[in-house]
């Protein structure tokens, strides 16, 4: 087997029209197609990363909380690569989006940063 690339990150949220701000409005990913399921009474979202990349944002009722911190069992967080993470966590900021301070990744000597979405997901911004 070989895996050429991540294809999607799906994502469930817990208040569709608060999420689909902050990832399009907010983050700046471009929507691909918007599907409302009837018969699921939910909502999937397909916004483009990159080329080979989607996230893919879904509603449905009352789905269950889980634990999303960063050190929790299972997936920690999703990174995004940007060139100036200066430039990032000033446009979130203007935004309203609080961020934990910049930390210096002590094996590569990059920068990143977290911040968290609309339903606690931890997400990082990674100088690359």
């Amino acid at each position: 087997m070989l895996i050429k690339s991540v294809h999607h990150i799906a994502i469930i949220c817990s208040d569709y029209e608060k999420s689909k701000h902050f990832y399009v409005e907010v983050l700046g990913f471009p929507i691909i197609r918007e599907t409302y399921r009837a018969e699921r009474h939910s909502y999937k979202l397909d916004l483009r990363v990159d080329d080979t990349t989607a996230i893919e944002l879904f509603s449905f009722p009352k789905p269950p909380p889980r634990p999303s911190r960063p050190e929790a069992c299972g997936l920690r967080h999703l990174a995004f690569a940007v060139t100036d993470l200066d430039a990032a966590v000033a446009e979130l900021q203007t935004k309203g989006i609080e961020l934990e301070p910049i930390r210096l990744d002590e094996l590569t000597h990059k920068r990143f940063v977290f911040f968290r979405d609309p339903d606690g997901l931890p997400l990082e911004l990674y100088e690359s």
